[in-house]
């Protein structure tokens, strides 16, 4: 029966150009040129069913990706050409050109059935995958066996993949990035993917000794318990690079700032100890010790309303100006650079170098989105070890396994163990990786058990343990997020402007929230006192008139308070936030009397 004609408008990037009375007939043909090298590959048909459009797209931008031509259910793809691309007698330019391969868009890419292997095929597939693992993006194509996992625990490892600490560049230390992370002893994967073989010079993670056991609770909850003897010889550590930048401005008048040590009177001096540190010129050595609020460079600018007067030799029209440390960071001065901008104006560059070890709070995940906090670090004598002496680097929760049915976890740990043992990394590519029974096979014929269990002993005590515990190794990545840079705490501080309450977030030193959970907590201890006392921060006294119930003004200057309405009423000071104030003063804007009854008690 043939099938019925489809009549359908034609756009070319966009633009209306005719139309066809059968589209399916239509964009074949248009797919058998392209195929044919007749007209350019870089062209991409589709057909919207619903619209009865035809779109043929040609513009730049365009996420285009490689598949395989299916016709009649075999592939275009035979091993004559798979032996000659391994012998490099021809490369992908050669089966584009020549019909095997073809390039797509999202667009096309609707129109298609791709199979995701050969035994998958059948006469309704149009393309076939060149390898499976090209489903899945960048970072989940670092993930080993995702097969075995479930989809959102493939999500969160990709997740954390983006967040790892690693060697993303070679030429760090000649960068000005504002912020970034280096591990020191980055290490290759040894249950590696495909991906991780083309990323071969930027490692994000260290293989390190898993042993999945519960330790006196305190890797409950996602924590882990790390080797502090392992942090010791460098498991983990990191540099923190931050940069700091000025510009030396040139301003209307002749006026320019100064790059100089600032002297006593200028508008904003910190004191002499504070520039006690910067050499004559007023930019700090290099190696220099620095911690919060530290001056890196001594800046002298005008005032910013100056209206006359000789900049450069009165001290009245001058204000310190100096970058400064970020509040909470320190580190140590490891690049001074001074260059230009396209303006000609003198740009100042400065990198702050922080060395971070692993401490409690610090944040690792494995590349299954296994993820958890530092909870305790024991010395590697109280480690529990194995008859050969090999001792954990860091004890897993195996509560973590079941709900979260990481399956790829426990076979990355086993590829990982029969790795470092046969000397050879494991593929553990989507779909395609070593099996499990192949690994297993592996680790009896070198004499060990094949589920990788093994007997441990209790560092503490030395006595055995009375169940095997699982070993191996396994891939972690230290995450950005460090408790370095997260820690905050304060007891006063400075309060915003307008509302008289503290200020918000670390780096501007502001205060600490109390939410609904924290003050319930606060009274379940009995410690009502301490939430009166988080209630009264922006604690005020103001003037009200009794007669008309309005605010009262103060003048500081006569040191008398009147109602400025009623006159010589009596007027009483009520102790209030100053939130509340606020409020009255948005009713008289919007002219509602928010009159308050007040008396004296």
């Amino acid at each position: 029966m043939k099938s019925k004609k489809v009549a359908g408008d034609i756009y070319f990037n966009g633009d209306f150009i005719g139309v066809t009375d059968n589209a399916e007939q239509f964009i074949t043909d248009v797919k058998k040129k392209r195929r044919h090298g007749i007209i350019s590959h870089q062209i991409n048909i589709s057909y919207q069913k619903e619209l009865s459009e035809i779109r043929i797209n040609a513009d730049s931008g365009r996420a285009r990706r490689p598949l395989i031509i299916v016709e009649n259910g075999k592939s275009k793809f035979t091993k004559e050409h798979l032996l000659k691309l391994r012998e490099n007698k021809i490369d992908l330019d050669y089966l584009t050109k020549h019909g095997i391969v073809e390039y797509v868009d999202s667009e096309e890419e609707e129109n298609t059935l791709i199979a995701i292997d050969e035994e998958s095929l059948t006469k309704d597939h149009t393309h076939l995958e060149l390898n499976p693992i090209l489903i899945l993006g960048i970072s989940a194509s670092l993930i080993p066996y995702p097969e075995y996992n479930r989809g959102d625990r493939v999500n969160y490892g990709a997740k954390m993949v983006g967040q790892a600490i690693g060697a993303p560049i070679d030429n760090f230390l000649v960068r000005t990035d504002t912020k970034f992370n280096v591990l020191s002893y980055a290490q290759m994967p040894m249950v590696e993917t495909t991906t991780d073989q083309i990323l071969e010079k930027h490692p994000y993670g260290q293989n390190i000794v898993v042993a999945i056991m519960c330790w006196d609770g305190f890797n409950m909850n996602d924590a882990v318990v790390l080797n502090r003897s392992s942090v010791d010889r460098g498991m983990f550590r990191s540099f923190y690079f931050r940069t700091y930048e000025s510009v030396r401005k040139r301003y209307w008048g002749g006026q320019e700032d100064l790059i100089t040590v600032p002297e006593p009177g200028i508008k904003g001096y910190r004191g002499e100890e504070a520039y006690a540190h910067l050499p004559e010129d007023g930019i700090i050595n290099p190696e220099t010790p620095v911690t919060s609020d530290s001056i890196l460079i001594g800046k002298i600018s005008p005032l910013r309303f100056l209206t006359g007067g000789d900049f450069t030799a009165d001290i009245e029209n001058k204000r310190e100006s100096s970058v400064t440390i970020r509040y909470g960071e320190t580190g140590i001065i490891d690049k001074v650079l001074i260059s230009e901008t396209t303006n000609g104006e003198q740009l100042y560059k400065i990198r702050t170098r922080d060395l971070r070890i692993p401490e409690l709070g610090d944040k690792f995940a494995t590349r299954h989105g296994q993820k958890g906090v530092t909870a305790l670090l024991v010395p590697q004598e109280d480690m529990p070890f194995t008859k050969e002496g090999i001792v954990p680097d860091i004890v897993f929760n195996p509560h973590g396994i079941p709900s979260r049915m990481t399956v790829s976890q426990l076979l990355e740990i086993l590829a990982g163990k029969y790795g470092a043992a046969a000397g050879t990394t494991v593929d553990s590519s989507a779909f395609v990786g070593t099996k499990e029974e192949d690994v297993r096979k592996g680790m009896k014929k070198l004499g060990f058990r094949d589920d990788g269990k093994e007997t441990l002993y209790d560092g503490r005590t030395g006595k055995k343990f009375e169940v095997m515990i699982f070993t191996g190794i396994s891939y972690y990545m230290k995450l950005d997020h460090m408790v370095a840079d997260k820690i905050h705490a304060r007891s006063k501080g400075p309060v915003t402007l307008l509302t008289r309450q503290p200020t918000e977030g670390r780096s501007k030193r502001g205060g600490l929230r109390l939410g609904e959970m924290e003050q319930q907590c606060l009274v379940g201890h009995g410690a009502a006192l301490t939430l009166k006392e988080r209630f009264s921060s922006d604690e005020t006294k103001v003037p009200v008139c009794q007669s008309c119930g309005l605010i009262s003004v103060f003048d500081k200057t006569k040191n008398r308070t009147y109602c400025p309405i009623c006159k010589d009423s009596k007027i009483l000071w009520v102790e209030t936030s100053y939130a509340f104030k606020l409020t009255l003063d948005e009713f008289k804007s919007v002219c509602v009397y928010p009159r308050l009854s007040v008396m004296e008690i």
